[in-house]
């Protein structure tokens, strides 16, 4: 679960997350929307929509992956070095119920911090009407990318 040591981020930072996140057109189709940013935590979630459905109501397997990837990923990069990137590499979903209800929300953290690889995970949630059903876990891996030097 979440460290009880979670540190806030400077807005900056969160800012900076937000931009590169929502900038992939990805996550623009999927509609992803940041809830809270911390080091090594990251919240996000998705809106349901019919075109992601599997059948009326119910999110198919493709936003949930993409829902706790994103977390994941994400939840990796709050603790790099300002400059870097990052981006998945490998990273593996169980789901464990449906996913009914008006959204998902993802919950990442790190695992394992490291200056090349990062071990991280993600629980994704299925929200109907304010009530949260876990819905799938994930374990991913996420592969930092040092700036560019000129």
């Amino acid at each position: 679960m979440l460290s009880k040591q979670l540190h806030v981020m400077s807005p900056e930072r969160a800012e900076q997350l937000k931009t590169g996140v929502l900038g992939m057109p990805m996550a623009k189709f999927l509609g992803l929307r940041f809830l809270s940013i911390a080091a090594g935590a990251v919240e996000l979630e998705i809106p349901y929509r019919e075109e992601l459905s599997f059948r009326p109501g119910q999110m198919q397997a493709t936003p949930i992956f993409a829902a706790a990837d994103f977390a994941a990923i994400a939840s990796a990069w709050t603790l790099l070095p300002p400059g870097w990137s990052n981006a998945s590499i490998d990273c593996t979903l169980k789901i464990v119920g449906p996913a009914s209800g008006q959204k998902l929300v993802a919950r990442g953290w790190v695992i394992t911090p490291g200056k090349l690889i990062t071990v991280c995970a993600a629980d994704v949630y299925a929200v109907n009407d304010g009530q949260e059903t876990l819905c799938a876990t994930a374990l991913a891996t996420a592969r930092s990318i040092e700036p560019v030097k000129d």
